[in-house]
């Protein structure tokens, strides 16, 4: 049984601290992968004042050659794919073409961003001056912390470490402790892949201690966080204080609209996709389902019926569809708000409970659940619940869907189903999300792709694609004035 170890200045050690926490199979509680040593907050502290020596020397490091390091670490994630996903079904629970898929999507990014070592180009301006010569050039922060969530314990590191250090910042790597062995093993590849001594650091710890003492670090400039609303704008609270850069990408409670000429059969399996993939434990989960009276009924006739045929299981099997809840936190805060559902006067249709039985006993699997005549004052409504439970909400016409998809605090994801170009138009125009999709589920994305939403879901500059380097550096414009002599006039 491993004991994992934080990465500091180049070097792997176990931390000084006694309190320890078992990193637990949640498909099956028997089976412990290893112990993580929660780091003592002099333990980050050591990890940032390493990231910050190394900063002027990696700043230094010519952009390409910083993207290449990045690109042999996308190649060892290539090499090594099927032994990470492995740990990662293991580790988190999520089925293993889903982990593989995570893989992918990591590889994806890492690669993305290696090439855009060679394009942090800026931008040359015509000077209203006489030979004057203005431009902008990226440069990077310092040292950045990387806060991450434990339901794509690969991907989103990978999606903020690989822009911060083709950006020529140096980082402080913080996972979630419920996901300690892909965290290692993301460490290593980038170890392996050449990253100079300091540059990147990884910190296995608590938040409200190691964390904490990351984010009030002086040194830290910026700091990139996903999770949970609470805790992000608690975050941000403490680091915009002493002036650091934020960005958080935090909850959502994403809706798909379900015109009457929807594909219904189309429909029912991409929101049966959105709603329980990865057990619902994604941010762009699908957890309302705004559907027209006029087929509401055979709609949750068929959705019942998907629910009911999903395949529980250990994701390890090539066969599950849907995996456990992470552990047993998580799995007993979904089964509290079913029922929150059930008090509030929602129908429960499926599911609703523990699943029990064919091996699943020793695992946190609920249900996949639905409600129906779910109102858009229930909490179960309104609250991201991160588990397989799917809010029916009945309208009367395509204006109706609309005011109860946006009325929501969250805003990151959405889709919608209709045939009908005009409607599919306005839904685009009038969705308050980040990202939308047409007749599709309300998951997924690309690595070339910008990645974010609004309202409460999100602070600060968008994530991957195109965007995935804006917060990681810092614009700076340059006047070169080349007439050799005093000038005249304002000065502006």
């Amino acid at each position: 049984m491993d004991t994992y170890r934080n990465y500091i200045g180049g070097q792997w050690a176990e931390s000084n601290s006694q309190k320890t926490t078992p990193n637990v199979n949640p498909a099956n509680t028997d089976d412990i992968l290893g112990v993580i040593r929660q780091a003592t907050r002099e333990e980050a502290r050591q990890a940032v004042e390493s990231a910050a020596a190394a900063y002027p020397s990696w700043r230094a490091t010519p952009a390409p050659a910083r993207g290449k390091i990045v690109a042999r670490a996308a190649r060892l994630l290539e090499d090594n794919k099927e032994q990470i996903a492995q740990i990662l079904t293991r580790e988190e629970g999520k089925t293993i073409a889903e982990s593989r898929g995570e893989l992918q999507r990591s590889i994806n990014v890492a690669d993305f961003c290696a090439g855009e070592a060679r394009r942090m180009t800026g931008e040359t301006i015509p000077s209203e001056l006489p030979s004057n010569f203005a431009y902008t050039l990226k440069q990077p922060l310092g040292v950045v912390a990387c806060v991450t969530p434990w339901n794509f314990p690969v991907a989103i590191p990978i999606w903020k470490i690989a822009p911060a250090l083709v950006a020529g910042n140096t980082v402080v790597f913080k996972p979630a402790s419920l996901t300690p062995a892909t965290a290692v093993r993301i460490v290593e590849i980038f170890a392996e892949a050449g990253i100079p001594t300091g540059v990147l650091n990884l910190v296995l710890g608590s938040g409200s201690h190691a964390g904490d003492e990351i984010i009030n670090h002086p040194a830290v400039k910026a700091i990139s966080f996903t999770g949970s609303n609470g805790v992000g704008i608690r975050l941000y609270e403490q680091a915009s204080r002493r002036g650091a850069k934020v960005q958080c990408e935090m909850g959502g409670k994403n809706p798909v609209v379900i015109m009457e000429d929807a594909d219904l059969d189309l429909a029912v399996e991409s929101t049966a996709q959105g709603a329980f993939g990865s057990s619902g434990q994604r941010c762009t989960a699908t957890s309302r389902a705004v559907v027209v009276n006029e087929i509401a009924d055979k709609f949750v006739q068929r959705l019942t019926e998907r629910a009911e045929s999903m395949r529980i299981g250990d994701g390890s099997d090539a066969t599950t569809e849907m995996g456990p809840s992470v552990d047993e936190s998580q799995f007993k805060t979904v089964l509290s708000y079913i029922d929150i559902g059930r008090e509030d006067g929602a129908t429960l249709v499926s599911g609703g409970a523990r699943a029990s039985g064919n091996g699943l006993d020793k695992g946190f699997f609920v249900q996949p659940t639905v409600f129906d005549h779910v109102t858009p004052d229930m909490r179960i409504a309104r609250e991201e619940i991160f588990g397989p439970v799917l809010s029916v909400l009945r309208v009367k016409d395509f204006d109706e869907a609309m005011r109860v998809a946006n009325d929501c605090e969250y805003g990151l994801s959405s889709s919608i189903f209709s045939n009908d170009a005009a409607r599919i138009f306005r839904f685009v125009d009038e969705i308050e999300t980040g990202m939308t999709h047409i007749n599709s589920p309300t998951t997924g994305g690309e690595a070339h792709v910008p990645f974010g939403g609004t309202k409460g879901t999100g602070i600060g500059d968008r994530e991957q694609g195109s965007t995935a380097l804006d917060f990681y550096t810092e614009l700076k414009v340059v006047y070169v004035d080349y007439t050799g002599r005093k000038r005249e006039g304002n000065l502006y």
